[in-house]
């Protein structure tokens, strides 16, 4: 294809491709909160439930949405019980098997109706129940076949094939970011280009290979079957020969010819991110991604405590092309290599590839990451080295390029190009989305009663009135290393006076743990005082018969702790009773689980490296959903907006502090009593950028490059500066009580 044929794909008109008759971005978004439901709802996948829902779609739903159907007009305002809407969704992927049923039975094709709106859903389906009741009286409306009840005989084995083939459907659209509108509006151009090409170039040489946002949109077009019949006309019976199906298996060869194809019309990378390739279940799939990433319906943090900023990620990848005419000077490419830096934050990042890893006949991946919204953008640099070294070092800078985020999300399908000489770059975004909360506890100041800290200087502010109290205090930093809350754990009673009297210990049941909400009021340099409000404490209580220990937090909830005979922390197991009513129940388990469960870690090291995963059950998920991952050792929490805070903290703490009095070490450094300041803040941050497995390499292999789990002492260990409690011959203040009074309060 020529030079002057190339279209820009966000050129493209209505007019040069398909019209389509139907809101696919309210549509797309419609169906992903469907397929969730679908996802979560176990009965729905017990076969006999399937095989009623089928039995209730072929011979009450289908008659009766028939007789509404009135050929020429808008399809009727009625939706069906969810249980057959799921059979009545499969069905209509499959095009020409929905036609035909169609036209055999009712002699018409039926039509869905275009209902995106929460109100609309619930009339229509308050309608469809007056009919059914009123013409099917027998019927009930709702699935009521027992789970675990005799398989029924099975009446309709190709739609039921269908279903079961649909079942996960889910987890291929299940990234928080497919739901952004615009991410969505982008999927829908880009689904035009799919368009325009199959019009022109849909010849049945090759099957073309829909990309995850193509596929998504191409699914939710083929789900108003009607509407999808009379946009493709004469197209649409031919799909299944142009396009590979959903679940079929794909030859290498389709893909790269798809590339081609794609990358001639448009001279554009066929990839993007959110937009892989993601059919085929043998050689071609979707990799994971490398981050627990869910959707979170409610963030109840920041309605509960303000000082909580949401932190938000987005899914990056930088694709290279080089120009023709370098082809000729081949030889200089040798020397020149392109480096990838982040605008903000994790400023000692430095992603290099040498020139000669690209192509100029071809779109090229240069990088796949996971960037926090806050970093701002990227920059690719285009650096040539000196001499004849190999080496990435001691190169100048020829040409930089920034994509900024904020300029990304308002380009056509939130991608942007440059061209330099040698090349052109293309960077493409997802919308950002709402990610999991990152926080740790650092070591600070000692406090008193009232939550300033043990200094001179507030014994000046306070006329010389002794600090009456001793609390041990963590500050709570979050990913940005913003004061987030303020821990604090009660040690000593009384007050500290010149060769008169210094403060003891409290009783065992007075040590309690206190969460304060907000970041230290200081008064001078790092010293301050604490914030007033207290959002949550935990009590130590006499256990109960066959537990060690327990807790009383300030919720009511009563935290049981267990251990064998050892002291050693891989006997732990644990017990939250939730004194009032709620609708889900918690589950504790030692090490990390499920999403963040890792098959090569063996079970010795994985009970000993203080992860607890918190599994929550619902009624909408009775198999549990992780919604924290919490290491007491390291008092470091990673937890999803939908899940508190506060009570993830309480019981890091609280285990802490129970492991400390078993083991009678400190193993989690509680008795560093001296402010550890974050090392070099903005160098590398904590979780700011994470790569994709794709784009790991030896040299790029960095644990700050991956999550903080999969190596968390070494990441954590590196966020700290102690170089004040390494000092040699450092003291503590007496004024603080001195050592044993700590020992005493935590270990003992």
């Amino acid at each position: 294809m020529s030079s002057s044929t190339i279209r820009s794909l966000s050129e493209i008109s209505e007019m040069e491709t398909i019209h389509l008759s139907v809101d696919l971005v309210s549509a797309a978004r419609r169906n992903i909160g469907f397929l969730r439901s679908v996802y979560e709802c176990q009965w729905l996948h017990q076969r006999a439930t399937i095989i009623e829902a089928i039995r209730r779609y072929d011979e009450v739903w289908m008659p009766l949405i028939s007789n509404l159907t009135v050929e020429g007009s808008t399809p009727p305002m009625v939706l069906p019980p969810f249980d057959v809407e799921w059979v009545w969704f499969c069905h209509t992927l499959n095009p020409v098997g929905y036609r035909k049923y169609c036209e055999t039975r009712f002699s018409k094709q039926i039509g869905k109706p275009a209902i995106f709106n929460e109100e609309n859903e619930e009339y229509a389906l308050m309608r469809c129940k007056q009919i059914w009741v009123q013409k099917f009286s027998s019927e009930p409306f709702e699935n009521e076949v027992e789970s675990d009840s005799k398989n029924p005989p099975l009446m309709n084995k190709d739609l039921f094939n269908e279903v079961e083939k649909h079942k996960f459907l889910y987890s291929k659209f299940a990234e928080p970011y497919l739901s952004e509108l615009v991410y969505l509006i982008a999927a829908r151009q880009r689904y035009k280009g799919f368009l325009y090409i199959m019009q022109r170039l849909g010849d049945g040489c090759f099957r073309f290979v829909p990309a995850l946002d193509i596929l998504l949109m191409l699914l939710t077009h083929q789900s108003y079957p009607r509407v999808y019949v009379e946009d493709m006309k004469e197209m649409w019976d031919n799909m299944g020969k142009l396009v590979v199906g959903l679940w079929e298996t794909v030859e290498e060869k389709q893909v790269e010819e798809t590339k081609k194809l794609w990358e001639t019309t448009f001279d554009e990378p066929y990839e993007k991110a959110g937009g892989g390739i993601a059919v085929g279940m043998e050689k071609v799939v979707l990799p994971n991604p490398p981050i627990y990433w869910e959707v979170s319906d409610a963030d109840v943090n920041t309605t509960k405590y303000k000082s909580m900023i949401p932190r938000f990620l987005l899914e990056a990848c930088v694709f290279v092309r080089l120009n023709d005419r370098r082809k000729a000077t081949n030889v200089d490419n040798k020397h020149k290599f392109l480096r990838l830096r982040m605008l903000r934050c994790h400023r000692e990042l430095k992603l290099e590839k040498p020139i000669t890893d690209f192509s100029c006949d071809s779109w090229r991946k240069a990088w796949h990451l996971y960037c926090e919204f806050g970093t701002k953008g990227l920059m690719v640099e285009l650096r040539c080295r000196g001499g004849s070294s190999l080496s990435f070092k001691g190169s100048k800078l020829v040409k930089s390029m920034v994509f900024c985020w904020n300029d990304l999300v308002r380009a056509p399908c939130i991608t942007l190009r440059r061209d330099v000489e040698e090349m052109r770059v293309v960077a493409s975004i997802t919308s950002p989305v709402q990610a999991p909360y990152l926080l740790k506890c650092v070591p600070d100041r000692v406090t008193d009663d009232s939550g300033a800290m043990v200094s001179d200087v507030i014994l000046k502010l306070n006329n010389y009135r002794p600090q009456k109290g001793r609390w041990l205090s963590r500050t709570v930093l979050d990913h940005a290393g913003r004061e987030c809350f303020v821990v604090r754990i009660r040690v000593g009673g009384g007050f500290w006076r010149r060769g008169a009297e210094t403060p003891c210990g409290v009783n065992w049941e007075e040590r309690i743990i206190e969460i304060r909400e907000g970041s230290w009021s200081y008064v001078a340099g790092s010293i301050g005082k604490a914030p007033e409000k207290v959002v949550g404490t935990a009590t130590p209580k006499e256990p109960p018969q066959q537990w060690k220990a327990a807790w009383l937090f300030s919720t009511g909830d009563e935290f049981l702790i267990n251990w064998g005979s050892s002291t050693s922390s891989s006997d732990l197991t644990f017990c939250l009773k939730t004194q009032q009513s709620s609708d889900s129940s918690i589950m504790l388990l030692r090490g990390r689980k499920l999403q963040y469960h890792e098959e090569t870690k063996s079970k010795v090291a994985e009970a000993d490296d203080g992860f607890v995963t918190l599994v929550r059950f619902t009624e909408d998920n009775p198999t549990g959903r992780t919604t924290a991952l919490l290491n007491w050792k390291l008092s470091v929490v990673e937890l999803l907006p939908e899940e508190d805070a506060v009570l993830v903290l309480l019981l890091c703490v609280s285990i802490l502090r129970t492991v400390s009095e078993i083991t009678k070490e400190d193993v989690g450094r509680l008795l560093v009593r001296r402010r550890l300041k974050e090392a070099k803040l903005g160098a590398r941050d904590w979780g700011s950028v994470l790569l994709h497995p794709s784009s790991l390499s030896s040299s790029s292999d960095s644990p700050y490059l991956r999550p903080w789990y999969l190596n968390a002492n070494k990441v954590m260990s590196q966020h700290e500066d102690d170089g004040i409690t390494t000092q040699p011959g450092f003291k503590y203040s007496p004024v603080e009580g001195g050592d044993m009074l700590y020992k005493r309060g935590i270990i003992t």
